[in-house]
């Protein structure tokens, strides 16, 4: 394990074996510990909070932020600027490119693929905990995103939304209501106009239709 001396990790974070942290990296502190699995690579800037799980193989790019009760499978790549901002669920081998939000209440299934500059949402009625629309105990739903799902660049997927499995989301869409699994998704409002071909399935999710 190599730790950048401008580094500051807390003493409550636990790594796997061959990590590296880069300069200006901060890692853990409240609310609980923070472990990351073998082989993380941890670019400069990075500020991973406690409290959460991450498995083998991260990347990130620089200056990305995962905020606290997040839970991140293995072979994971969060680029550059972009905000997992807590309490998000993220599967296996999902690639996450740079400025992409992540709210909390979402979940990303394995394989999946958010392009540049997409945002995720949770909170419908904007700023509902404030104004006393939602009550402030009651958690806001983030998308539901599907296995082998890809969003394009600069898509909006708005909350409680899913996006079945291996469906495709593209570029600048807003996307306002569930899309089936396999659809092809475009404009705004989103609308279904064709279905991603078998071939173009993520390898396991093709085994398994």
């Amino acid at each position: 394990m190599t730790v950048a001396p401008t580094a500051v990790v807390r003493p409550d974070v636990s790594f796997g074996e061959g990590a590296m942290v880069e300069d200006f990296v901060r890692i853990g502190g409240p609310p609980a510990a923070t472990t990351i699995g073998e082989g993380a690579l941890i670019r400069s800037g990075t500020v991973i909070y406690g409290g959460v799980a991450i498995g083998r193989n991260l990347r990130t790019g620089h200056h990305a932020v995962i905020r606290a009760g997040s839970r991140i499978g293995d072979d994971v790549i969060i680029g550059s600027l972009s905000i997992v901002d807590g309490d998000a669920q993220i599967g296996n081998s999902v690639s996450i490119q740079s400025n992409v939000y992540i709210p909390p209440g979402t979940v990303i299934g394995d394989y999946c693929f958010l392009g540049p500059c997409c945002v995720l949402t949770n909170d419908r009625a904007m700023a509902s905990h404030v104004r006393g629309i939602t009550p402030s105990d009651r958690p806001l739903v983030g998308p539901q995103i599907g296995a082998g799902a890809r969003i394009g660049a600069n898509a909006t997927i708005l909350p409680g939304v899913t996006v079945g499995d291996e469906a495709v989301v593209g570029a600048g869409a807003v996307v306002t209501k569930d899309i089936p699994r396999g659809q092809i998704a475009v404009g705004n409002p989103a609308r279904v106009v064709g279905a991603v071909r078998l071939e173009e399935y993520h390898p396991m999710n093709r085994r398994r239709s």
